[in-house]
């Protein structure tokens, strides 16, 4: 079985709960310094057992448990997996990454994989006040919190309860007789609240999606929320830089085209000014584009256009678009009958088509009534006018190209 869960979630006291349950002895592995040689060693009776068929050394079954799988290489998970289909051992891994990504299929499959949830603040709350008692009776003191000082610890704790624990044995440790712990004690005992996370990790990435995500809503405190979340957790502020110009090109595109613009200023400022002040203007740019109009309709139509181009033939370019640089390609027909589009009404070669005859009525783009694209669909429809209106005076290339 494996247990993913965050730290402090208890997959090493689990681990050894069901070791005590099954009368069963623990061989504990890592990843820093166990290699496929270890590993064979650390469960050699086991080796010797399947080679030999000695079921003796099997009267108390063996937990071999691996902290931290998913920094075990391919081949060093692979030693597992002869032990773990004789059924000769059970094999329990703890980590804190996505097993399916982590984790060999192979090895997966024969595993149940277990999520274990961050602690709620009611569940640290009573761990808290066990720990108190514990510490208590250990050291003949009295210990207590000011007003808000023990929630404040829970708090802090961020569902780990390997990290309240540890913090309130420290506050106890500084706390003098008869002192209650404070705000400023527990301060003075954690040192500064630190978020880190592996940017290889998902808790990377679902920082970024909820980040992404809540400027797509234009929630801009939701956006300015994560936002500060993956700075404080040593986020590259440049790959947010760039994350945002995805977002303004992705889920803003023409409704408000200033968004590509903002971002841009914000990167320059950044690499002009320093991170102190270079990370305001990236604010400044996550609150812009939480509150721009939204649009997929550029992002819908590229993704429309190359599916198109994937599923159809190479189209020939129609000859009244091709370019005629030399005296033959004008006597192929290349340019002929092109309509130069400054020369006619309003800009506008009414009637005209650009896409290959098999596919001239083709649409990619639609345009949203939301910000710029509202105008820029008014646009469309006067155009489209335009087209009909030379359709019915037979003056459409469409037309033409139909009889």
């Amino acid at each position: 079985m494996i247990f993913w869960g965050p730290p402090g979630t208890g997959k090493t006291t689990l681990v050894h709960l069901i070791a005590e349950q099954l009368d069963a002895d623990v061989i504990e592995l890592s990843a820093i310094n166990s290699g496929v040689k270890e590993i064979r060693a650390a469960i050699g009776d086991v080796s010797g057992s399947l080679t030999t068929g000695n079921s003796d050394l099997f009267a108390r079954q063996k937990v071999v448990f691996v902290d931290e799988i998913h920094r075990f290489n391919k081949s060093q998970q692979d030693a597992f997996l002869p032990y773990v289909e004789s059924g000769h051992i059970i094999l329990i891994g703890a980590t804190t990454e996505n097993p399916s990504f982590s984790v060999n299929r192979a090895l997966l499959s024969r595993l149940r994989v277990f999520i274990l949830e961050k602690l709620s603040t009611d569940e640290l709350m009573t761990l808290l006040n066990s720990a108190i008692n514990f510490l208590q009776e250990r050291e003949n003191k009295c210990i207590e919190f000011e007003e808000n000082a023990s929630v404040a610890l829970v708090s802090q704790a961020n569902g780990d309860a390997r990290s309240l624990l540890m913090s309130v044995e420290i506050c106890s440790d500084l706390a003098r007789n008869g002192e209650k712990i404070s705000l400023e004690l527990i301060k003075k005992a954690t040192g500064a609240k630190t978020l880190a996370f592996d940017k290889n990790g998902d808790h990377y990435y679902d920082l970024l999606s909820a980040f992404h995500k809540s400027v797509r809503g234009s929630s801009p405190d939701g956006a300015l929320y994560w936002f500060c979340r993956l700075l404080k957790s040593g986020g590259d502020p440049l790959v947010i830089a760039r994350r945002l110009l995805a977002i303004a090109s992705e889920d803003i595109g023409n409704a408000d085209p200033r968004a590509l613009q903002v971002c841009l200023n914000s990167w320059d400022l950044y690499h002009r000014v320093g991170p102190a002040e270079g990370e305001r203007a990236l604010a400044q740019a996550v609150i812009y584009c939480a509150l721009a109009p939204k649009s997929n309709a550029v992002y819908s139509a590229f993704k429309k256009a190359q599916q198109l181009i994937e599923d159809t033939p190479s189209y020939d370019v129609p000859k009244h678009l091709r370019n005629a640089p030399t005296s033959l390609a004008k006597q192929m027909g290349h340019g002929e009958e092109y309509r130069y589009a400054h020369n006619e009404p309003n800009a506008y070669a009414a009637g005209e088509s650009y896409l290959p005859a098999d596919i001239t009525d083709q649409v990619f783009y639609t345009a949203t009534d939301r910000g710029l694209e509202k105008q820029l669909s008014a646009k469309m429809v006067f155009l489209a006018e335009l087209d009909a209106q030379a359709l019915r005076q037979g003056n459409s290339r469409t037309d033409k190209v139909s009889k």
